[in-house]
């Protein structure tokens, strides 16, 4: 069995536990009680009750041998009042505040850091302290620093980049207003984007989902990527209006054909059903990737899209830093990480079926399809073809993030 892993909430209740009835209690009894805890946390789990109670792995053992029958419990066993090693704050009266200045915010690089080059683990601390005089186990370390009410933290996001953009408050403003007016008018509108591509073959996928007891699914040791398997790269087109989703599943590489493909599949496969007469599409995006602002291969892919529906393809980029506020990234995407956790992607059928059977229970929908097209890296298009692009951008707006895109022809093909 593997050792425990503490929920903050669960530690909190043992320690509480512990520490209510600590002084009521004598050397033997404490002891007991300490073994009872490690007991009932199964094999393996006595350094965390250590951690909790302060009592020595040697100390639980010695209360765990007579519960099990395995010793006779001696009538007494108590050291008397005041015998036994002192706390090490006793010892060593600096220990406390010198693990604090250590734990402390520091400048990353400070050359009078005994930390220098090192993180925070247990064992660096204790080494530190123990090189300053103190000697103490890493054990020790960690039972200090949550009595102080320290544990582990792992980083948060916070800070937005792109929040320091002069136009990228009024950019939302617009892209909301745009939206709704497409919705009040029953005309589409779509957000788009790649998810993160998956390695195909039996690889480790995050999170972890029920099965038996003590069976994983056996996955490979190492990410390394299987050229027969490939990769599988997945463009999403979410409609907000339906809640419905579309998930082109590409084998061969990221690029602004690829997204223009996959939009155009989505069109052919649900958005011309859903909207057969509609005169013009809103299409948000965000400001970077294969479908970003910059591109002229996008704006060329689009007009290639235009030019066969007869759809006047309106585009409104979502400011860089910001893609979090794509409603596809936390409407459809998150759905589809959640549907596919803790399972290997084997194969492109796997995926295919993960991402066809996503349901929510806000209603959401999606369908898949494998694009076993091939679309080359590096291919610019002819300075010609962009000169010849029918794009007009809005007065007053900003004119990189916002334009439409209106088509040469009208006759509606496949």
């Amino acid at each position: 069995m593997q050792a425990l892993t503490w929920n903050p909430n669960e530690e909190a209740h043992y320690r509480e536990i512990f520490e209510r009835v600590r002084t009521h209690l004598d050397e033997k009894s404490r002891r007991l009680l300490g073994a009872a805890m490690a007991l009932s946390l199964g094999p393996g789990n006595r350094g965390a009750i250590h951690a909790v109670t302060g009592l020595s792995l040697d100390t639980l053992q010695r209360g765990v041998a007579p519960l099990r029958g395995e010793l006779p419990l001696p009538a007494s066993q108590s050291r008397r009042a005041g015998g036994g090693r002192k706390p090490i704050t006793e010892i060593y009266p600096e220990v406390l505040p010198a693990l604090l200045r250590l734990v402390s915010e520091d400048t990353p690089g400070d050359p009078e850091s005994p930390l220098l080059g090192t993180t925070k683990s247990l064992s660096h601390l204790a080494d530190a302290l123990t090189q300053q005089g103190r000697p103490v186990s890493p054990m020790t370390v960690s039972r200090l620093l949550a009595e102080q009410g320290y544990s582990m933290q792992a980083n948060r996001k916070r800070f937005d980049h792109g929040s320091d953009h002069p136009n990228r408050n009024p950019q939302f403003a617009y892209i909301a207003a745009q939206t709704q007016a497409y919705q009040d008018r029953g005309q589409p509108v779509i957000s788009v984007d790649t998810k993160k591509k998956d390695l195909v073959g039996r690889y480790k996928n995050g999170g972890r989902e029920y099965r038996p007891a003590g069976s994983p699914v056996e996955v490979n040791a190492h990410d390394v990527p299987d050229k027969t398997l490939g990769q599988a790269i997945p463009y999403g087109v979410y409609d907000p209006i339906s809640n419905t989703g579309w998930v082109n599943v590409g084998v061969d590489h990221d690029t602004a054909d690829f997204a223009g493909a996959s939009i155009r599949q989505w069109w052919v496969r649900m958005g011309r059903e859903a909207y057969p007469d509609a005169p013009k599409l809103l299409l948000t995006a965000d400001g970077g990737g294969r479908n970003g602002y910059r591109l002229n291969g996008f704006k060329v892919a689009l007009q290639q899209f235009a030019d066969a529906t007869g759809l006047a393809i309106t585009v409104n980029h979502f400011p860089p830093g910001t893609s979090k506020w794509h409603a596809i990234e936390h409407r459809m995407f998150a759905a589809l990480s959640l549907n596919g956790r803790g399972r290997p992607l084997t194969s492109l059928k796997t995926i295919g079926q993960l991402i066809g059977h996503t349901r929510t229970k806000t209603g959401l929908t999606i369908q898949a399809a494998l694009d076993p097209g091939t679309y080359p890296v590096g291919q610019k298009p002819d300075p010609q073809v962009v000169a010849q692009l029918q794009i007009e951008r809005p007065q007053g707006q900003n004119d990189r993030w916002n334009y439409t895109i209106r088509p040469r022809v009208k006759t509606v093909t496949e």
